[in-house]
Order: C-alpha cells, then sequence, then structure tokens
C-alpha cells in the first residue's frame, strides 16, 4: 500500500478574519485570502486549513456556528468559497475545513428548537439538566455539577423560560451537543458529506475528544483558589470517542478519495493518539496532541514558568517513540490559541529574531510527522504589545481577567504579565503583508490592533530578502519534498539532558541526517558521539553566515546528512 500523500506534506492554517481584508471592513475574507494564494504557492505548502468561515455571531470568532452550511457575510458567500476552493486547486494544494461539532452557536435553529421547551423534538439535541435536587434553579450553587467553563465561570447557563440548565465546555453561547443522541450524529454527518461533496479535502476537527462525556456527569475536583471545578477528566477523551470517530469515518470517508482528517484532542495521551491514529482502526489520520505547548505552564496559571529545554525534548521524543511503528504525528508551534513561538521559545529581539525563528522552524520540521506553519510564522511575527486589557478582544482573556482579578484576587498586573506571554490574540493580530499603513492587511479599522513592529516585520521585505525567515521555511519544505529521510526516517533523541542544545538523528535506508539547534542567547558545542566525523558531512541546512562544525553560535541550527 502506497504511504498516504499528507506524510510528506506541509499544512498552513489561516485564520480568516485575520489574514488579509479586500473589502476594507477591518476584519480579513474570502476575496482576501483568494488575492494571497500565491503567497502560499509560493512558500510550497501543499494544505490549507481554514478557521471557521461558516455562518456565525462570531462570539468565539466562529467557533459557535449558527448555520454549518453557509458562510458567514463577514467572510463572503459560498460563490467565493467555490472560487477559492478552484483557485487553492489550480495551485496544486487541497483545502481543510475546520470542523466544530462539539458545540453549535446557541443561535443555531437546532438549539433555538431545543430550547423551545422540554418536549421539544431536539431537547436531547443537547445536555439539558434540571438544578441539583433540593436548590432552587438559577441561584449560586444549583448548577447541575461544578464544571468550570474553559472561558471562565460555570459550565452550566440557566435558562428560566425552561427551569432547566444547558451545558457549555466554553462559551454560554457555545451549548454542547449530546452525541449520545443518534440523531445528532446523522446531522453531523450529513452536513460533512455536502462539504465533501462541494470539493474539500478534509477536516480538522475541533476539541473532537470533548464530544463523548461520562453521562453521569459527576461533580470534579476543584483547584485551591477557583470557584469551579476541572470537568476535563469527564469529558475529555470520553467513554464513546473512539467509537464516535470510526462511525463518523464509516459514514463520511469510507469510499472516497484520500482525505485528510486532523483531531485537535486537549487531553489525549501518547497511548490514545496511537489507537485514533492506527490506519486499521479507520478513526483519524492524525491528532494535535498539546502535551508540548503546556511545558511551560505550572500549577499556578498566574506565574510565567521558563522553559525547560530538557522537558520540552521528553516531551516530542516520547511522542516520535510513541508513534514510531503506528500512527502518525503532526508537528505545530504555533496556532491560533497559541502565542508566537518565536518569543515563546525563542528570542524575538532584532538581533536574534530571525535566527531563533529558523532554528525553532527547522527543528520542528525536521521530526517525523506533519508539519503545521501557522500565518505569519514563516515571516517571524511576534507577540504583540498589550498595553492593557482593553486591547484584547479573546474571549478566553478577557473571561480570565475577570474571574481572576474580580473574583480570585489576583492583581490586574500580574494577569496581565500572563495574558501578554502567552494569551491567544498574539496569534490573532493582522498578517503583516507590508509595511504601509495597517501592514496591508486592511484600508479601514482591524479588528484587532496591527503589531507596530510591521515596519520591520512584513511579507513583502521578506520575499525580497534571500536570508528571510520565509526563504529558510521554502528550503524547509523543499528538503520534505524532496528527502525521504525527512519524512520517513527513524528518530533518534541525542543529549537528553542538555539545556540548551536540542539534537536528533533521522535515518532512513542508507541516508543519515542529525540536527541540531541551539536554544540559547550563547555559543554551544554539541558533544554527541561521533562529532567530528559529523563535522566533514554535508551541511545541508544553517541559519548562521558561516559553517560552524558542532560549535553552535546563539540560536544557531544545522542539519548535516551522511550516506553510509
Amino acid at each position: 500500500m502506497d504511504n498516504p500523500w499528507w506524510h510528506r506534506s506541509v499544512v498552513y492554517q489561516i485564520y480568516p478574519r485575520s489574514f488579509a481584508d479586500a473589502n476594507g471592513d477591518g476584519m480579513g475574507d474570502l476575496r482576501g485570502i483568494i488575492q494571497r494564494l500565491d503567497h502560499l504557492a509560493g512558500l510550497g505548502v501543499d494544505v490549507i486549513w481554514l478557521s471557521p468561515i461558516c455562518r456565525s455571531p462570531q462570539d468565539d470568532n466562529g467557533y459557535d456556528i449558527s448555520d454549518y452550511q453557509d458562510i458567514d457575510p463577514a467572510f463572503g458567500s459560498l460563490a467565493d468559497f467555490d472560487e477559492l476552493l478552484a483557485g487553492v486547486h489550480e495551485r496544486g494544494m487541497r483545502l481543510i475545513m475546520d470542523l466544530v461539532v462539539n458545540h453549535s452557536s446557541d443561535e443555531h435553529a437546532w438549539f433555538a428548537e431545543s430550547r423551545s421547551g422540554k418536549d421539544s423534538p431536539k431537547r436531547d439535541w443537547y445536555w439539558w439538566r434540571p438544578a441539583r435536587p433540593g436548590m432552587e434553579p438559577g441561584t449560586p450553587g444549583a448548577e447541575p455539577n461544578n464544571w468550570g467553563s474553559v472561558f471562565g465561570g460555570s459550565a452550566w447557563e440557566y435558562d428560566p423560560a425552561t427551569g432547566e440548565y444547558y451545558l457549555h465546555i466554553f462559551s454560554r453561547k457555545q451549548p454542547d451537543l449530546n452525541w449520545e443522541n443518534p440523531e445528532v450524529r446523522e446531522a453531523v454527518y450529513a452536513m460533512m458529506n455536502w462539504w465533501l461533496d462541494r470539493g474539500v479535502d478534509g477536516f480538522r476537527m475541533d476539541v473532537i475528544d470533548h464530544i463523548s462525556k461520562d453521562t453521569s456527569l459527576p461533580d470534579g475536583v476543584v483547584r485551591p483558589g477557583s470557584l469551579y471545578a476541572e470537568g476535563g477528566p469527564h469529558y475529555m477523551n470520553g467513554p464513546r470517542n473512539h467509537e464516535f470517530l470510526h462511525e463518523m469515518h464509516e459514514r463520511v470517508f469510507a469510499g472516497r478519495a484520500t482525505l485528510l482528517t486532523v483531531a485537535e484532542m486537549p487531553g489525549v495521551t501518547i497511548e490514545e493518539a496511537a489507537r485514533y491514529t492506527d490506519p486499521a482502526r479507520r478513526e483519524v489520520d492524525m491528532v494535535f496532541g498539546f502535551e508540548h505547548v503546556w511545558v511551560d505552564r505550572g500549577p499556578d496559571p498566574w506565574v510565567l514558568y521558563p522553559l525547560r529545554l530538557t522537558k520540552l525534548k521528553g516531551i516530542l521524543g516520547r511522542w516520535q517513540a510513541g508513534l514510531a511503528d503506528v500512527g502518525w504525528n503532526s508537528l505545530y508551534w504555533n496556532n491560533h490559541d497559541q502565542p508566537r513561538v518565536v518569543s515563546r521559545y525563542g528570542d524575538d529581539s532584532p538581533e536574534f529574531r530571525v535566527r531563533s525563528a529558523k532554528m525553532l522552524g527547522a527543528v520542528l520540521h525536521l521530526h517525523r510527522g506533519t508539519p503545521y506553519i501557522y500565518q505569519g510564522e514563516e515571516i517571524g511575527m511576534t507577540n504583540a504589545p498589550f498595553a492593557s486589557i482593553a486591547d484584547f478582544r479573546d474571549i478566553e482573556a478577557l473571561g480570565h481577567y475577570a474571574q481572576a482579578v474580580e473574583h480570585e484576587g489576583h492583581s490586574s498586573e500580574d494577569v496581565l504579565t500572563v495574558l501578554r506571554a502567552r494569551g491567544r490574540d498574539n496569534a490573532r493580530t493582522p498578517m503583516q503583508w507590508d509595511d504601509s499603513h495597517q501592514a496591508g492587511f486592511t484600508t479601514g479599522t482591524p479588528w484587532l490592533a496591527v503589531n507596530p513592529n510591521h515596519k520591520e516585520i512584513n511579507a513583502a521585505a521578506a520575499v525580497e530578502d534571500p536570508d528571510s525567515v520565509y526563504h529558510f521555511y521554502r528550503r524547509l519544505i523543499a528538503l520534505r519534498h524532496d528527502d525521504p529521510v525527512v519524512v520517513y526516517g527513524d528518530f533518534t533523541m541525542l543529549l537528553p539532558d542538555d539545556e540548551r542544545l536540542y539534537a536528533f538523528t533521522r535515518r532512513h535506508g542508507d541516508t543519515e541526517l542529525l540536527v541540531v539547534g541551539n536554544f540559547s542567547g550563547e555559543r554551544a558545542r554539541a558533544d554527541i558521539p561521533g562529532a567530528e566525523a559529523w563535522s566533514s558531512a554535508e551541511l545541508v541546512l544553517t541559519n548562521a553566515p558561516a559553517r560552524t562544525g558542532l560549535d553552535l553560535e546563539p540560536w544557531q541550527v544545522v542539519i548535516y546528512r551522511r550516506r553510509a
């Protein structure tokens, strides 16, 4: 059997509202994406993943869908989408859509009917429950259980019209669909087939490991200092998740040309990921794990913890080993939910921003798995300088700020310090196309302020500069396309206890690669077995001006190749 096409592919994520605005209303749109397709084709990516573009009240920037089979007017029309899809395919790329079916919008027709009365035919399409026994509905503590919402506050919203509560793991405007009801699943599968029939090439599945809940909805453990419990153990990777995803595969993907299915799973373990991505089980192609982007978190969410490279290597190394024989890795530093990696794990100072961005890209792309590039990563975009909470737009940041400052007693400056470094809006500032007003993103007022460093950091300048992050990423992508060892080579971690150097080898047939990245602002030597022989091997790629063997400059990466 031939290996799947997506093994050697690179995916580029577009966050549509922040990518390119064609009509000047301050929000990105489909026509803006159409106008910028050649940027992506020039980069060499194979797949474009679109964050949600379906009709939505935009409570969570489109992750609250009110009509799964229409485009939100803010982004354009179905005709615009068809033109975009044709443009992607004409350039030899594929397009996958964001599938958001753990929850819908509370403005979806399904939910409107569900909340119309307890006898509604769609009442059981969502998680409705009465107040706790002996408690007055709608009063504090009467919620069916003590789970907290991911966005702050309770995970339950009281509905006075029917006297019951509905579950929302995220915003109160994102009620959770009840996947225990087969009618819900059939409606979702019909919608997915409608999009595939239209020509899309697969789906990235939002928090898809949340769809199966413990139906007893038990109370969770309340963390000290918090008002609500962490409900994740009772809805992440739930008891019927594998069953539901296998059923989805059989009802939607079986018998079609090879598509791409990517499952976002915040709570997934390596062992479960291997099961989800085992081709024989017919569930999904790959998963997004979160462990490596939680490596700099600690017990107190309002304290910043520095990156420990040994811990990061331990996590990524375990994932490489755990999916070496069965399953497949997805590789990412950035997405719409994560801060900019060059500011997080690199050095975004003028001196080292470009070099550290290249190093981070090389280390990631040379692992075994399918790499994902988030818009702006290819030009080394950085975190934004948020002055106050008024500068943020993200519902998660605003909710956490309110809960931490107003209810949990944290100082506003402590909370802001963490949000500036880790907040999701860092990834959502508009794409920096050029050094003109509003970075060439819009002729109007952008929905979220453009990072002022767009004068120096922008796509136009990067394309013109042969030594830019953009052209380094082009070379990384070409290396994946051209050399099977990048795709299929085994993975061996070196120097696991070194806090500055990230080193590993990839071997396939008679070809072996050595990758060494310096995660520090100091010179460092890679004392690995056979170091002298590697120093005389072919230098495939580096981000420093001169070859230095295995004596690395600050933030340098080297990729060597030798053949047996």
